[in-house]
Parts: structure tokens; sequence; C-alpha cells
């Protein structure tokens, strides 16, 4: 039991759902003084902030780092002396208990620690990979305010995704769980979370307070959408997502237990906006939080150029935002035209940079060594090659961050061209199938939000949408020549990579076992591109890079099919 017997009474928690930067102690640390301030204000019990937000989430190999981790716990030593006379202070970072290092959930009050609880389940897959960097903690039981409040469990993130931590705290006396978060967005994560949740309120009878970071961190984006479950499992709050903010939340003591009281709760989106809005949020924190402001892209007159160009005017506004056309003589009219109504619909800048003259040069220098030799995709190549030095060199002149523009499709089969168009610092569709490509433009241009800096309307002229597309290195270049239609690509790629299926199984979906085949091929030889490839916004729970780890060096072929 705890130490109030007040049938009525209220113990009142702010949800800080806030967007901390990597590496930046001090930053974070004011980020969570404010919030606690902020608290001290509303005459709340208690700030809840997310996992690992004095130091940021996932910190990977830099938590290995003793300078590092012993400059945080010097400032979570501040934030505990700086957080008096006031309320209680939850707060996530790193702690060395001698020689084990663990992810852990530090609350203060009135300048001392009242719990430290240290996580359990260290995640191991996808993009986690905390075996490597932290110690497994045993389960801590619940805390409690003196004389005051109900007794709080805190199990750690994937803690809650099992039964066994939450069960153990229930059995201890926890009344209510709040759940510190640092958990990224993939496509409908949210409903995976509730049904988790859920499933511990059932379990152990308990309130539950699930707090999510919100902000963009290399390839991942935390998507906030904290939110609050009653005893019965039922929603009673929900913050919105992407977005940062507080939310308050009262909780009653009532006969059978704390009960909280309906709060805010906010509409979760379609997934087509959850997707577009990771890659809007993703470019716009990964521009602020590396230090650029502007950006560049080639706008080729194709529907994946445009589309990277609507992303950054909707992150980081129109004149923040350069388009660059790089023609050449396989360049058609159309496409030049196209590429202007795209620039002309969004309001930003667009250059022309041809690369004919480049093109000769080079020609004329090779001649010499490929006489004899028949032009093939070398030809084809040193175009992409040209528009990509040119564009960095653009880069590096004016201080913009060159954006690429391969999608997944692309991605996987290796259809761009290292040193060429995949040149440059960010990818904001890397996880973006070419069909859903289509889908994603089709609803910008029916939709807009207040989050987003672009125009209303339409953005991605619809020739573009609807034309063959077109990589245009020699004449009459279509994607179909190489590869299938994306359609028949897409659903082959989803069952390989998304979701490791065997040849076998694609050939009894329906689909040709040759084909299948020359996809398998063109993906596992495409490992090394993949590997030099820009960091891009993370979509799916089978993102190339930290979700997928191949060897690049690979003779085996699956035999089945």
């Amino acid at each position: 039991m705890d130490g109030t017997t007040d049938i009525n009474a209220r113990f009142r928690i702010l949800l800080a759902q806030l967007n901390p930067v990597m590496g930046d102690l001090s930053g974070n640390s004011a980020k969570a003084l404010a919030a606690w301030k902020e608290g001290r204000e509303r005459g709340v019990d208690l700030v809840a902030l997310p996992e690992m937000f004095l130091t940021g989430y996932q910190t990977q190999d830099l938590i290995r780092k003793p300078a590092f981790v012993l400059d945080a716990a010097q400032h979570l030593d501040r934030l505990m002396s700086d957080c008096v006379a006031g309320p209680a202070i939850a707060i996530g970072g790193p702690f060395l208990d001698g020689t084990r290092l663990h992810n852990a959930y530090h609350v203060f009050h009135d300048g001392r620690i009242v719990s430290r609880a240290f996580k359990h389940f260290l995640p191991n897959f996808n993009v986690f990979d905390e075996v490597r960097v932290f110690n497994r903690g045993q389960v801590q039981g619940p805390w409690s305010l003196d004389n005051h409040g109900p007794r709080i469990g805190n199990p750690i993130c994937e803690d809650a995704w099992y039964p066994d931590v939450t069960e153990t705290m229930a059995e201890c006396g926890a009344e209510i769980l709040v759940i510190p978060n640092g958990s990224p967005y993939f496509r409908d994560k949210m409903e995976v979370r509730l049904n988790h949740m859920v499933s511990r309120v059932v379990e152990t009878g308990l309130p539950l307070v699930y707090l999510n970071l919100v902000g963009g961190q290399d390839d991942q984006m935390f998507d906030g959408g904290s939110f609050v479950l009653d005893r019965h499992g039922a929603l009673v709050m929900q913050m919105p997502l992407f977005e940062e903010g507080y939310g308050e939340i009262a909780f009653m003591r009532e006969e059978g237990g704390w009960s909280p009281e309906p709060g805010m709760l906010s509409d979760i989106p379609c997934s087509f906006e959850q997707d577009y809005r990771v890659m809007v949020e993703a470019l716009r924190d990964y521009m602020s939080k590396t230090g650029f402001s502007k950006t560049l892209l080639g706008l080729s007159g194709g529907i994946d150029s445009a589309l990277v160009a609507a992303i950054a005017v909707d992150a980081l506004g129109a004149d923040q935002v350069r388009c660059v056309m790089l023609p050449s003589r396989y360049t058609s009219e159309s496409s030049l035209q196209d590429a202007a109504d795209a620039a002309g619909l969004l309001r930003c800048q667009l250059d022309e940079v041809s690369i004919a003259g480049s093109q000769e040069a080079v020609h004329d220098a090779l001649a010499p060594l490929f006489e004899g030799q028949a032009e093939d995709v070398t030809e084809e190549n040193i175009q992409s090659r040209l528009r990509g030095l040119l564009l960095m060199a653009q880069s590096n002149k004016f201080g913009e961050m060159l954006l690429t523009t391969g999608n997944k499709s692309e991605v996987a089969v290796g259809y761009a061209t290292i040193y060429g168009d995949m040149s440059g610092g960010y990818n904001p569709i890397k996880d973006l199938y070419k069909t859903r490509v289509f889908d994603i433009c089709r609803w910008r241009n029916r939709t807009w939000r207040t989050w987003m800096k672009g125009p209303e309307g339409e953005v991605v002229p619809v020739s573009i949408i609807e034309k063959p597309p077109s990589a245009e290195l020699r004449p009459d270049q279509k994607d179909e020549d190489s590869l299938p239609p994306y359609e028949v690509l897409d659903g082959i790629l989803k069952m390989l990579v998304d979701d490791e299926k065997s040849v076998a199984d694609c050939v009894e979906a329906g689909y040709e076992r040759e084909i299948v085949k020359k996809i398998e091929h063109l993906i596992y030889i495409s490992e090394y591109k993949r590997f030099q490839s820009a960091p891009g916004a993370r979509l799916s729970p089978r993102a190339f890079w930290l979700d997928r780890r191949y060897p690049i060096v690979n003779r085996w072929r699956d035999p089945s099919g």
C-alpha cells in the first residue's frame, strides 16, 4: 500500500513528449529542466520524459565511450540538483553500476534520487543492438513519493512488450505503470503498440502510461503518439503523432485502484500521411541536427525526384530548396517541361546545368582506351556520374545538403549508379517502393496539412505521375526495358526482402521463376552499393541498413522453386 488512504486523492503526471538531439547533453538537459518548470507551473506531481532522453536514442557505440558516460552522469547530477521545490522528474539516461552499463530510468525529487530502474529485456533485432552496448538489469520494484501518490512501476520500453516485468511489478505492489519508450516508427506500428499494451493491462489490472520519444535520428523517426490506458484497457488519452508537446493526465484513487481521468484524444492519420510525414520530419531533423539549412537535388522530370522535391519543400520551405536540371542529349523536351512545372508548382528555384559538354569531354578522354568496344552501360553510368559530380560541386560551393532520389525498388536491385545518382547526404524515399511512390504523390496532390511548408494543391505534375518511368540514359529508354513492371518487381521484393521468403514461395505466389531468380541475383550483387548509400527515412520493419545486414561477398543463391 502507498502512504495515502484518501479515496479522492489525485496524482497528476505531465508527459513530456519531446525531441532530443543525439549527444547534446546540455541541450537535452535544458529541455528536461524546462519541462520540469512547466510541470511546476501546472502544479503536477511528476514530470516524465522518455527513454534515454538525456543522451538521445539510439546512441549505438557512442555509449561505449567512457568520457561520454561520465559526462552524462554529471549532467544527470546537475539536473537532480536543479529540480528542487517542485514535482518529481523522471528521465531516461545511462547509468554505470560498477563496470556494468545500463539503460536506466532515473526518478529525482527535491534534489535526491527516488528510484533508478534498469532495462531488463534488451532488444537485439531490427534496428536494435542493445545487447552490444548495455548490460541486462534486474527487475526493479515500484516507487512512490513520500506519503503521497501511487506506487509506480517503470518498465523501460522493451520490458513492457513481454508479461514478465509488468507482472512482477504488479506482484510487488505497483499501482500504475509508467513506461518510458524510444520506439521508432514503422508503418502501422501504433496498432502494434496498443495491442501489446492492452495485453499488459489485462494481465496486471493496472492503468498504463506509454510515453514515447519524438523526432528523427539518422534513419529512424521516433513518432511520439504517447497514450494512457485505464485499468480495463480503454484508451483515455492519445497524444499526437510526430509532434513535440506536453500531455497532462490526472489519476484519481478509487475503490479498487487508481483511474486516469479522460485527456486529449488526437486522431491517428492514415498510413500514407504517416509515411509522408515521417519523410518530411526525418529530413527536417536530419538537416537541423547536422547543421544544414539549405538543400539541393537533381530534378530530372521523373516522379522520384519530383516527390523528393515536394518532401524537401514541405520540410524546409521553398526558399531553402534548390532544384537543378542536368540535361544530356537524351533528355526529352517533355522531361525539361515536367521539371520546370514541378519546380513551379513548389515555387522553388530551378537551375539548369547541361552535362553535354562534359559528356563529350569524357568520351574523348576515354576514346583511345575504349576503341573497338561497343557502347554499353558504361556510357550510361558516365552520364549519371557527371551529374553526381556537378551536384556535389554545387553542394560544396553553396553549403547545401545534396539529396538523393532513389526509391526502395531501385535501391534493392541496384538500379542506381554508385558515385552518380547515389551521391548525396540523405535519401528521403529510400524505404519507399516505387508503387507506393505513385500512391504518395497522388495523396499529397489532394492533401495539405498545417505542418507542410509547401503549397496546397497539386505539387507533383500529373504528367509526371502518368508517364512511363525512364532514366533517359539512351534513346527511348524505359525502366521496364531492364526490369519487370513495378507492380511485379515490388511484389517480389516485398517477399524476398521484407518477408525473407524463398524463391519457391514467390513462385507459389504466382511469379515466374526466371524473373524471381533474376531479382534475387540483383539484390545480392547490389549489396556493396547499399553499403555505401546515403541514409534515409525508415518506413518499414525491413529497411536497408540496420534492419537488414547482409554480407557484401555472398555466393549463395536460393535453390528452391
